[in-house]
């Protein structure tokens, strides 16, 4: 069974930093190391977006709004994301997931991030 685990959330106030992780289980090594992983976040009242995706190279890309502050890891011998979010503004705010390309029916119960001003 595929599960993914979102966790490090919290409050913080805007400039402070926190780094997300994604564990995923049920999947195969190579499943996990040859597709891309993305953080998804959703705004309170919001449709989700897409936050930042990172490739099997490593490369990774970001929403405009995230760029120069987030930056998206992987370690794939432990199948896990990262996003380490840094100078955190009040609309970073929201539930942040992490999804595989191959199940993106799939979400987890995500992981939650408060940012007061």
């Amino acid at each position: 069974q595929v599960r993914l685990m979102e966790s490090g959330g919290g409050s913080v106030q805007a400039g402070g930093s926190l780094r997300l992780s994604c564990k995923t289980s049920g999947i195969i090594l190579s499943a996990f190391s040859g597709n891309s992983m993305s953080w998804y976040r959703q705004p309170p009242g919001k449709q989700r977006e897409l936050v930042a995706t990172i490739e099997k190279s490593g490369a990774t890309n970001y929403a405009d709004s995230v760029k120069g502050r987030f930056a998206m890891s992987r370690d794939n011998a432990k199948r896990t994301v990262y996003l380490q979010m840094n100078a955190l503004k009040p609309e970073d705010t929201g539930v942040y997931y992490c999804s595989h390309p191959s199940y993106r029916h799939l979400w987890g119960q995500g992981t939650e991030v408060t940012v007061s001003s």
